[in-house]
């Protein structure tokens, strides 16, 4: 009887890896996507609003404190916020001085992924360029990394550092061979629509030669201008075609691959943008209260770290009450017009919307307001380009969510969303359980 029983046990779980195995998931992120880009005919989205068609949408997804993409895309794939998986933003806190590093390991995470999820289950996985996935449970795997410069003037080598941390040893070579070309240094730079192409590139090789059930890949090109341009100019717009053009790529290749009717296709983003017009450098403030010295970083008290429309405040002992008072009486103290150029988040908003549980405090800047980190000069200075990072709670912060392919029924549409979200729908997608998410499963999106 016990032996019938381990049958029978045996075969339920062969039969779900099996069926598991039959799924493909694909997602697809453009950094710095919003809504509007494929809900309106003026924005060049013609591939991706002809394959919405078919699917279903969201009319905006909320993002995480701060509304920056390290975070962003680990909630994506965790269905979590901050608080609970490690990424508190896209650079350490680094009172000593800004070393130009990123949260690249994947180690840093502190739950379960969709990556780890999927590899228990026995499914084999891509990544193109997706943050955090340095030394992640990935079966093919092109993390976003890249080397710092050892000399001043030089520039990040991202060729180099894919050619040495790609898993299997030699993938990237093998997807220049036979995807790109070989990539010279302006093959990854963000100043060359070249950038988002050969990654789409990179992701539609490994889809027609791998078959992954999960590929997710990560394009920045649209983020790259918006953050030189604003939400509107020639770059950006640009760029936005250049992306829907990158995700027709993918969507071909996985008809080339012959897996299109057992495929689940998702477009995403990370943030929505804002004009940016003024700039505040709040360690300013601490400086000329002594909390902060930029001559002598080692005694600091109190640093303001800067990520881009918010700034959250780093005690050297967290413990220390009478700084954190300082800190408060400082920016009670401004002036009206100065107040007026940004909110303070106490740490209980913070708690409520999962943010870092290692800040103090944090502020979050009026649309046209960035923050800076530099603790000299003037507080109030001119701003230019667009930026993200604020606190979640307008629409233009907003970005999109897009779902098509297998299982997906058609012409739904969902007001407003979660980051948090999206990893329960591809869990299911999957068909795994991942229980570790927060987020809310709409069971109105799938046909059955």
């Amino acid at each position: 009887m016990k032996n019938i029983l381990f049958s029978l046990l045996l075969c339920c779980g062969l039969s779900a890896m099996l069926k598991a195995q039959e799924n493909h998931v694909i997602v697809i992120s453009v950094d710095g996507l919003r809504p509007e880009f494929y809900m309106d005919p003026n924005w060049a989205m013609v591939n991706l609003r002809q394959a919405m068609q078919t699917g279903s949408y969201a009319q905006g997804v909320r993002g995480v404190f701060p509304t920056v993409t390290y975070p962003s895309h680990t909630t994506i794939l965790t269905g979590v916020k901050p608080s609970k998986h490690g990424i508190y933003y896209n650079t350490p806190v680094e009172p000593l001085g800004i070393s130009g590093k990123w949260y690249w390991d994947y180690s840093s995470i502190k739950v379960p992924t969709i990556w780890s999820a999927a590899k228990q289950a026995g499914l084999t996985t891509a990544c193109v360029g997706w943050p955090v996935t340095l030394g992640a449970p990935i079966t093919y795997n092109l993390p976003e990394y890249w080397y710092l410069p050892k000399n001043k003037g030089e520039q990040n080598d991202e060729i180099k550092a894919l050619a040495d941390v790609a898993n299997p040893k030699g993938l990237f070579e093998e997807v220049q061979e036979l995807a790109t070309g070989k990539l010279g240094q302006g093959g990854a730079d963000l100043d060359y629509y070249s950038s988002d192409e050969n990654k789409s590139r990179m992701a539609s090789y490994l889809i027609q030669k791998y078959k992954p059930s999960f590929l997710a890949i990560h394009i920045a090109q649209v983020d790259h201008f918006e953050h030189e341009e604003g939400r509107e100019g020639p770059k950006v717009r640009s760029a936005v075609a250049g992306a829907d053009r990158a995700i027709k790529t993918i969507i071909d290749a996985v008809e080339k691959a012959g897996i299109k009717k057992n495929t689940t296709i998702i477009v995403t983003g990370d943030h929505g943008f804002v004009d940016v017009h003024t700039q505040v450098t709040p360690n300013v403030l601490l400086a000329k209260a002594g909390l902060y010295d930029p001559a002598k970083k080692d005694s600091w008290k109190a640093y303001f770290h800067a990520s881009g429309g918010s700034a959250f405040l780093h005690l050297k002992d967290p413990k220390d009450k009478a700084t954190l008072d300082k800190v408060k009486s400082i920016l009670n103290g401004l002036t009206t017009g100065q107040k007026r150029l940004f909110k303070v988040v106490d740490r209980t908003a913070l708690d409520e919307v999962g943010a870092d549980p290692n800040a103090a405090l944090a502020l979050t800047a009026e649309q046209g307001v960035s923050f800076g980190p530099s603790a000299e000069g003037e507080l109030v200075k001119p701003g230019k380009g667009g930026t993200h990072g604020y606190f979640p709670d307008f629409k233009e912060i907003q970005t999109g969510f897009v779902v098509f392919g297998k299982g997906i029924k058609p012409g739904v549409v969902i007001p407003q969303m979660g980051e948090e979200d999206i990893a329960p729908i591809i869990a299911k997608l999957l068909a795994f359980d991942f229980p570790s998410a927060d987020g809310v499963l709409y069971q109105g999106l799938f046909t059955k």
